[in-house]
Formats: structure tokens, C-alpha cells, sequence
């Protein structure tokens, strides 16, 4: 039972980790293999913005339907990742939660 518990906080860290680590690597593939459209989320009319308001706009990309618009399989595996690995990660904890009340 107590490695059960241990597994789903471990995995549950493992998913938040790479909940965190995806939208980096979304950042730079799409630097890599889609300049372009790098280039519109890193500049605005005024110019280029700061670090902040670029992972303000990824945010925004990941959540986006045109980003699967795409066609590149390494770009939408990640945005995957990030969309359900945060789930995924609560689940864990939550179910080791439970685990944890139950033995009281």
C-alpha cells in the first residue's frame, strides 16, 4: 500500500514537471521549424516584448486550435503533454490524498 502511495506522489510529480517543462520545448521547436509564426508570438506594434509577456502568449498558443493547425507531430505531442499532464499530475495527488485519509 505505501507504494502505491509513494508512486502517485511521484508520478503526480513527474506530470507537474512536465507540465512546466512542455511549453519550453512547444517554444522551441516552434523557433526552430515555424520562425514565422515564432516571430508573431514574440513581437508586437511596439516592438519585441519582454520574457513575462512571451510565456503570457504561449500560454494563449497552447490553448489555441491553430496551433495543432500546424502539422508538425513533435509541436502537438508536446501541447498534449502540457494539456493533460496537469490533470493527470492532480489526479495522482488527489488519489494519494485519498489514500492517505483513509488510513486515518
Amino acid at each position: 500500500m505505501l507504494a502505491i502511495y509513494l508512486g502517485l506522489l511521484a508520478t503526480g510529480v513527474v506530470l507537474f514537471v512536465l507540465s512546466y517543462v512542455a511549453p519550453f520545448r512547444v517554444a522551441s521547436l516552434m523557433r526552430q521549424r515555424q520562425p514565422q509564426h515564432w516571430e508573431v508570438v514574440i513581437e508586437s506594434a511596439k516592438g519585441r516584448i519582454g520574457p513575462l509577456r512571451i510565456w503570457m502568449r504561449m500560454q494563449y498558443v497552447l490553448r489555441s486550435p491553430a496551433l495543432t493547425l500546424l502539422g508538425d507531430r513533435d509541436i502537438n505531442r508536446w501541447r498534449g503533454i502540457w494539456r493533460y499532464s496537469q490533470w493527470l499530475g492532480w489526479s495522482c495527488w488527489l488519489a494519494a490524498l485519498g489514500m492517505r485519509l483513509r488510513w486515518g
